[in-house]
């Protein structure tokens, strides 16, 4: 696997780490605006989300969605979305990306039932694609591609 992350590393990917729970679940650390909280790398996510609960926390200026949600098992979730955020997995900062807050009890308690820590959110597939990731199971490794500086330079103004 050596190999694999040295040819990633020539083609501008950057490594970050994951941990596998007891229950298959990926954990990873990641920043949402420089605050730094618990997430499940989920590639079935569309989108990456975060708890209601963690709006302020997290520094998301979010409105109120009129669409329905559904996943985890739960449908028909009322939802907010935040536009323009920043979020850094490792040394990887993707630029406004939007983010969807909604309830993330059912999936905590889940989490509790099984005596792990809750997460704050969901890294979902909308971050996976935009950093065309590269996930190496067997290391527990994420790759993913360096972004295009003039993206954050948008956010300036």
């Amino acid at each position: 696997m050596q190999e694999l992350q040295e040819l990633l590393k020539t083609k501008d990917y950057i490594k970050s780490n994951f941990k596998l729970s007891k229950t298959q679940h990926l954990l990873m650390s990641a920043k949402i605006n420089g605050v730094e909280g618990n997430f499940i790398l989920d590639t079935g996510a569309s989108n990456t989300c975060v708890d209601f609960e963690f709006e302020e926390f997290f520094k998301l200026k979010a409105q109120t969605s009129k669409h329905k949600i559904a996943g985890a098992g739960a449908i028909g979730m009322h939802s907010k979305l935040s536009e323009y955020n920043i979020i850094r997995i490792g040394r990887w900062e993707g630029y406004q990306m939007d983010i969807v807050l909604f309830d993330l009890s059912h999936v905590n308690e889940a989490l509790a039932f099984a005596k792990l820590k809750p997460v704050h959110g969901i890294i979902g597939a909308d971050v996976l694609l935009e950093g065309k990731a590269i996930i190496d199971y067997e290391n527990r490794n994420l790759y993913l591609k360096k972004q295009d500086v003039s993206k954050r330079n948008l956010l300036l103004f």
